[in-house]
């Protein structure tokens, strides 16, 4: 059975550690503050110039000034930080950002990213500035896969993308060296016959993934 989306969000909120500044891009990427781990405090970083997220308003408490960079509205948090869109992304170019999460139009094998954003500059030097980049989308488009071989739309950056996250299983990408794809996680269900005939990606298969 393939995961939810708010199951894939919680497995990408693993991949937070403590005192990571981290950016949730658009779409699922922005449930997986709903799962920080206890324990864990991290600060999360938003492209139009918020720095120290809080949690989704209830309903009724909603402030139109305080928005993430999906335009949802957010709240705020004693230590919360204000600044330019530039600020931002001098922050991010900078190496200050240990990890992104973002959501993607197609991965190819290599590390390769084509996100929804095209080709979005300013989500380039996200890709490009960020010490690692979790991409956490749908396994299959309506026109086919989205793990290919090669990126057939423009790419948002180069052998960027460290780990995938999709509602079929996690998979790992050595994006500087020979190892390619690997399947590290399944999903509760789902076989490795049904991962492979929805992905076009050549990949690798870890002892973590054999396990019916």
């Amino acid at each position: 059975m393939a995961w939810t989306r708010e199951q894939m969000a919680a497995r990408a909120a693993k991949e937070l550690r403590d005192g990571y500044y981290v950016n949730l891009g658009i779409g699922i990427p922005t449930l997986v503050s709903n799962y920080i781990p206890d324990g864990v405090s991290v600060i999360l970083q938003s492209e139009n110039g918020m720095l120290g997220m809080g949690p989704f308003p209830y309903e009724g408490e909603e402030d139109a000034d305080l928005i993430n960079a999906g335009k949802q509205t957010i709240t705020e948090l004693p230590t919360t930080s204000y600044f330019s869109s530039a600020d931002s992304f001098a922050m991010i170019r900078g190496g200050h950002i240990d990890l992104s999460i973002l959501g993607a139009m197609q991965v190819a094998e290599n590390g390769d990213l084509a996100n929804w954003m095209i080709p979005g500059k300013m989500v380039m030097d996200l890709v490009a500035g960020v010490k690692k980049v979790v991409v956490v989308m749908e396994h299959v488009a309506k026109d086919g896969p989205k793990l290919l071989k090669h990126c057939t739309l423009p790419l948002t950056g180069q052998r960027v993308v460290d780990l995938v996250i999709t509602d079929l299983g996690v998979f790992s990408i050595d994006k500087h060296g020979n190892g390619g794809m690997r399947l590290l996680e399944r999903a509760d269900g789902v076989s490795l016959e049904e991962i492979r005939a929805k992905t076009e990606a050549g990949f690798s298969v870890a002892e973590t993934a054999k396990a019916a």
